[in-house]
């Protein structure tokens, strides 16, 4: 078994060992491709991948260093979702500090701006609209790894970290917008 911070070693992309719908968990183990683990820490790289659009297409310098560290928990959250749950197991799992840290960005990041009278309509500057499209992923992989956590034991703690990364990208996209005009917000009945 490697050690808990040696980087993973790639030797070959493909391996045709997924061809018959079934792949490996992070202990060997293996699962149908349709398997609940494997539906939630998709939607998590899918997260991932919009985070990275948003770093790659304009975020500010304040907030880029905080998005990338959390690209790489996000491949935490993935390992730690790809091996079955055990308490004290050695395993590389998402822990409270993470969490702790992401309270500590959303107090930071949310001081500064006005306090929200309505809904922010997803949009305003294409940073926001990005983030916007990241919280609403996260959104979506914290209803799949609660899926999963009906029917595998999971690290009770992802779900808590998804559950704040999407508050803090709600308030990086109104960072985004903060300054730039109104903030797009939601009027109830629109323009009837």
């Amino acid at each position: 078994m490697r050690q808990r911070d040696e980087p993973v070693r790639l030797t070959r992309i493909y391996t045709r060992g997924g061809d018959a719908g079934e792949t490996s968990l992070g202990d060997g183990s293996r699962v149908p491709k349709l398997d609940c683990r494997i539906g939630a820490f998709g939607a998590v790289d899918e997260l991932n991948a919009h985070i990275g659009v948003a770093l790659a297409d304009g975020v500010s310098d304040d907030m880029a260093p905080s998005l990338e560290r959390i690209q790489n928990e996000l491949f935490d959250v993935g390992a730690d979702l790809s091996v079955p749950y055990g308490v004290g197991d050695g395993r590389l799992r998402i822990g409270q500090d993470q969490i702790d840290e992401l309270e500590r960005l959303c107090d930071r990041f949310n001081e500064a701006l006005p306090e929200l009278k309505s809904f922010v309509l997803p949009g305003g500057t294409p940073a926001a609209a990005r983030l916007h499209v990241a919280r609403t992923v996260c959104r979506r992989a914290e209803r799949d790894a609660l899926l999963a956590a009906q029917e595998v034991e999971l690290n009770p703690l992802v779900l808590v970290y998804l559950n704040r990364l999407s508050d803090l990208l709600f308030i990086l996209a109104r960072v985004a917008n903060a300054g730039r005009g109104a903030e797009p917000l939601w009027r109830p009945g629109g323009e009837r």
